[in-house]
This record gives structure tokens, sequence and C-alpha cells, in this order.
């Protein structure tokens, strides 16, 4: 119950978390007296089937829940330029957080992240995806949120995303590295729309915020436990980008 009441983003609220983080962390020291992490950390294998490194910057679009927690484990992922906020799958005229929030708009809370895969493959990011940025067995949710929001989903923006990310649900499914079947949903990209910038960069910017600090920050902690090679401390960051 804690977590669903500190979980809300409406901006006027904002203030109102940071002062509940505050207390809580003042009265207790710690948040020793919190919940755990709600998604643990499962280390896949690698996919078998992989994008051959091309030309340029590519996109990737994934949804795991919260987007503030997917965010900040791609803006901490070496090869990462730039990884924003948003929603996918529904219309741009239903793209606003308190609309999607509804459960009707067809949208789930994404993260379009902009690789150079001379660096890091797409395959890898899915490894990634998979392994520390969210639970693929939860359906239309993800730890304390609810509803097809909050669904695991890969939104593919060129058919050979589509045909790599098939493959690699196979492979895991068949290699039962869950106790749980995959939920993931993948389909071709409709479209990205960018999240309100009060989302943009949250984990970073509210590191002690109760919700960061059970959900988001032990993703980051899995990333560098378990891809050292491929983490690095300092975020690329959203405003510093367009700054």
């Amino acid at each position: 119950m804690l977590q669903l009441m500190l979980r809300s983003k409406l901006p006027s609220m904002l203030p109102i978390r940071a002062l509940c983080a505050a207390a809580i962390i003042g009265a207790a020291g710690a948040l020793t007296t919190l919940p755990a992490a709600a998604e643990t950390a499962v280390m896949v294998p690698p996919p078998a089937l992989d994008a051959a490194p091309g030309q340029g910057l590519q996109t990737a679009v994934l949804a795991g829940g919260c987007f503030w927690g997917v965010q900040a484990v791609f803006q901490h992922t070496s090869g990462v330029v730039k990884a924003v906020s948003g929603y996918s799958g529904g219309s741009k005229d239903t793209a606003q957080y308190e609309t999607v929030g509804s459960g009707r708009t067809g949208h789930a809370e994404a993260v379009e992240v902009t690789f150079d895969p001379k660096v890091v493959s797409y395959g890898k990011l899915l490894q990634i995806f998979f392994s520390v940025a969210h639970d693929p067995t939860q359906l239309d949710r993800q730890g304390p949120d609810v509803g097809s929001q909050y669904r695991s989903a890969i939104f593919a923006a060129t058919p050979d995303q589509e045909r790599i990310a098939q493959a690699y649900v196979a492979q895991l499914a068949k290699a039962g590295v869950y106790k749980r079947p995959i939920v993931t949903k993948i389909g071709p990209l409709g479209g990205f729309y960018p999240a309100e910038d009060y989302h943009q960069d949250y984990a970073t910017l509210h590191p002690m915020q109760p919700y960061i600090y059970i959900n988001d920050r032990p993703k980051v902690e899995n990333l560098k436990r378990l891809f050292s090679d491929s983490y690095r401390d300092k975020p690329v960051l959203v405003r510093a980008a367009s700054d």
C-alpha cells in the first residue's frame, strides 16, 4: 500500500513525495522499514540471433513497467546516447500521463533508446531488458504498478528487430530461465511520444524518493553487478542532451 501511495507522478505531487521521502529517511535513518525491490534480477543468456552492427545510430522502444526505472537502466548502459521516457502503443491524441493512466488508451509507458550499434547491439539491449530492467513474466503490471500501461512490450522499429525479439523470447522460454511464462508482447512500432518533462531523468534527479529507492535504484545496481562491461557510472541525461 505504501508503494502505491508513493507511485503518483502528477507534477503537483512531486514536492509532497520529496517531503515524504525526507520524513521517512529522517525517521528511520535509512529506508530499512520499507519493502525490498519489486523485481529480482535474473541473468539470462545472450540472444543466439542478433543484429549486424550497421551504420549510424539506431533506436529501440521497450516497455517494462514504470518508465522511470527502465530509463535509468539504459541511461547507465554504454553505447546508449539517449533514453527518453514516453508512451507507445496508442494514438498521439492520448499520449498524456493522466490519460494513459486510465489503462484504456492502448499506450504503455515506454522508453525510446537511441544507441550506437558499434558499441552495444540490439540483442545486448534486449538481454539487459530481460535481465535487470523488469520482470517479463508479470502480466499487465510491474511490481506495485498495475494496468495494461505497465505491460512488458517490445515495439520493433524494423522487421529485423521484431524477428530478433521473437527469436529471443522463444530462446529464453525454451531454456526455462524463468519460473513462469514470458508475457512480453512484441509488435511493430506505431509511434513513440515523449512523456512530460517532469518524467525525464526522474530516477537521477530524485534518487532518495521512496519509489525510486525501492524499485529503481536496485535495477541500476543490478546492471552494474551483472553487466559490468556494459555499465557506465555517469548516466546520459535527456536534459543535458537538450541544453
